[in-house]
């Protein structure tokens, strides 16, 4: 995990290194694969990596293709992480259409994981080029 902390911006860094055991590897299995459909999806540009409300986020910058992504671990339970998006969206709610079954939601802005689970790949994956080209879909 040292190399993918050396790549993390310093800001940002010291969030990481304060989550423990199964949320941090989970948190760091969403941070890839965030970084990795951003990198494999059409329209999609530079993602910054930064910190917004204390918690690890993803931003289109160059163009702003998408609505932010934040994570970070679930403060009740010790194996829960969440993808949090911007509320104001309807993001959580197509999320919702698509796999009710796949994922526990908290209310309109959040995915919840266990995170000693393996990760739903393929429906993340989904749910996170939707919101990394959500101003391209408008």
């Amino acid at each position: 995990m040292t190399q993918v902390l050396n790549e993390i911006p310093a800001e940002v860094r010291s969030v990481y290194e304060a989550y423990q055991g199964s949320q941090r590897k989970a948190l760091f299995v969403l941070r890839a694969m965030i970084l990795e459909v951003g990198g494999e999806t059409e329209g999609v540009g530079e993602i910054e990596e930064c910190l917004k409300w204390g918690q690890p986020s993803f931003v289109t910058k160059r163009p702003k293709s998408g609505s932010t992504i934040r994570i970070d671990a679930v403060k009740e339970c010790t194996s829960k992480v969440a993808a949090y998006f911007i509320c104001n969206t309807n993001l959580v709610e197509r999320f919702r259409e698509h796999y009710s079954d796949t994922f526990a939601f908290e209310g309109n802005r959040a995915l919840i994981l266990d995170g000693s689970k393996p990760m739903p790949v393929e429906p993340l994956r989904h749910c996170f080029a939707m919101a990394l080209t959500y101003h391209l879909k408008k």
